[in-house]
């Protein structure tokens, strides 16, 4: 019995009891005036829409809000604890459901952070600044090399990869709405491209991963026609191969049993009822080459989109390894989403997800790095991916050489996750993160699309606000001296002297690479993964 039927038959219980006790107690009116309202409130919290917790649990999820409002009320946003890898603190997570709800987005009382404090970061501003509102307020990247024949015109703020099967149908649905909405990408995840990924229109980033879940044959390997099935679907603007990812690299995939029901498995093409693992690794290639070549098949079975890979960097000589074979073969990924180590995930081993591969910042620099040396940065988008939450996080990602940003925990936050954490359990009391159907109800999708599309436009706005306020009118624009970070209390620096821009083709046979840069490329190898 779920909480809304164990509401109802107490509710049905107590009204008959308290009838029996009028029935020989005339003066039992006092008890229908105390029960009867909280009865009331019962029934109105399972028939509204827009608090997952209080329909899922009627009456008794009012007390999270009652909790919720005796906290402290002094709200010090964008503190810097979005630099690790925890969930998002209250204050981060109340901007978010302050643009989702479309509530009042400014602060009172000035700055309320310690700027002296180490790691504070911010914006250079301009004397000349943009007028903001002859800006454009959704400014579009084009994704798409020389050999792409359908180049597809990104968002700079879209839904980063969310499996269906970790998030519920409900949430799939209202994510994929308000990407139709808002005109942004919706990546799929690795979990395969369903039903609820296709139903609402919006555009659709189908990510591949080393399951190949929806590209498979029954033997588990990749499979050229059940790909080219669902690659040519319009819906579908690109397609993500991924290597890994920033909670858990190395380490594959994990859909926990419960999840794990009869329909996703079909969309799977697994057993339903078991934990289906993901390879750590691709079947279908196994060299920087073949992967390069594999890139060139994907894009000519899709019919010409873009085509391109995700990783969490590890080994710096290994993704100089892949900058090599496409030098070599003279052909390029259309893009390469970089996750930080930071990145978060429904379920992963706690040492993977707090102890392995590089964070964002420091991968997006070396990956832009890399590319810059190898002559090759204008051939291939970078896409960041890692704790993006404001306009000031797509911005900070792009002084470091991204083109666009992906965003997983603030757009749950915008369907109204109140991190649980019990993404991995199948318990999820707002039904973002279950299969189970009576806690999935209490998701709303009419009301929760309009939301998810409200916090990308308030973001992204934010954003274009931010390079106004710099003098930049592009996000090309933007460069690694924009950012400032205070080192030590008495030390500042910006990207540029922290992240420092190596000079372009220098990575190139021949070139003169930089110091910390010649034993990585020593290392590296077009036609082998190094090996140690």
């Amino acid at each position: 019995m779920n909480n809304r039927q164990l509401f109802i038959a107490s509710s049905v219980i107590i009204i008959a009891a308290v009838a029996v006790w009028s029935y020989f107690w005339i003066d039992a009116l006092f008890f229908y005036i105390l029960i009867l309202p909280f009865i009331y409130m019962g029934v109105m919290d399972m028939i509204q829409v827009r608090q997952s917790i209080k329909r899922n649990f009627p009456l008794f999820g009012r007390l999270r809000y009652v909790f919720e409002d005796l906290r402290p009320k002094i709200q010090q946003y964008f503190v810097e604890s979005d630099t690790d890898g925890a969930p998002i603190n209250r204050n981060e997570r109340s901007v978010i459901y302050q643009r989702a709800k479309k509530q009042i987005d400014t602060i009172p009382f000035g700055t309320q952070l310690n700027v002296y404090a180490e790691g504070y970061e911010w914006v250079t501003h301009s004397i000349a600044p943009k007028d903001f509102h002859k800006m454009d307020h959704n400014p579009r990247i084009r994704f798409g090399g020389e050999k792409c024949t359908q180049p597809y015109d990104m968002s700079v703020l879209n839904v980063s990869a969310m499996s269906f099967g970790s998030l519920s149908q409900n949430a799939i649905e209202a994510l994929n709405a308000g990407a139709k909405i808002g005109g942004f990408a919706h990546n799929t995840g690795e979990g395969g491209l369903s039903p609820y990924h296709l139903k609402h229109g919006g555009d659709i980033i189908w990510q591949i991963g080393t399951g190949y879940f929806g590209a498979r044959s029954e033997d588990g390997n990749f499979s050229d026609i059940a790909f080219q099935q669902n690659a040519i679907k319009p819906n579908v603007k690109m397609i993500e191969i991924k290597l890994s990812q920033g909670a858990k690299p190395g380490h594959g995939g994990i859909l926990p049993a419960a999840k794990n029901t009869p329909e996703i498995a079909a969309i799977r093409l697994v057993k339903p009822g078991t934990t289906v693992f993901s390879p750590p690794f691709h079947s279908a290639f196994s060299t920087p080459i073949e992967l390069i070549k594999f890139i060139e098949k994907l894009r000519t079975l899709s019919g010409g989109k873009p085509i391109g890979f995700k990783l969490c960097i590890g080994r710096k000589s290994e993704f100089m390894s892949l900058c090599k074979a496409m030098v070599q073969l003279n052909s390029y990924p259309d893009f390469i989403t970089i996750d930080g180590g930071e990145g978060g995930t429904g379920a992963a081993p706690p040492e993977f997800t707090n102890f392995v591969g590089m964070p964002l910042l420091d991968a997006l620099a070396f990956a832009d790095n890399a590319l810059i040396g190898f002559g090759i940065r204008s051939k291939v988008k970078l896409i960041a991916s890692g704790k993006v939450l404001t306009g000031f996080h797509i911005m900070r990602a792009m002084a470091l050489g991204a083109d666009t940003c992906n965003c997983a925990r603030a757009m749950m936050m915008a369907l109204g996750c109140i991190q649980a954490l019990e993404c991995n359990k199948n318990t999820c009391p707002t039904g973002v993160a279950t299969q189970n159907p009576a806690l999935m109800k209490g998701l709303v999708i009419e009301d929760k699309k309009t939301r998810v599309a409200n916090f990308h436009k308030n973001t992204v706005e934010s954003f274009v606000e931010l390079m106004a306020a710099t003098g930049i009118d592009h996000p090309e624009k933007i460069n690694r001296s924009h950012v400032y970070r205070r080192v030590f209390m008495n030390l500042v620096k910006n990207y540029e002297e922290i992240f420092p821009t190596i000079p372009e083709g220098s990575l190139l046979e021949g070139g003169d690479a930089p110091y910390d840069y010649e034993e990585y490329l020593k290392h590296a190898s077009a036609e082998v993964f190094e090996i140690v």
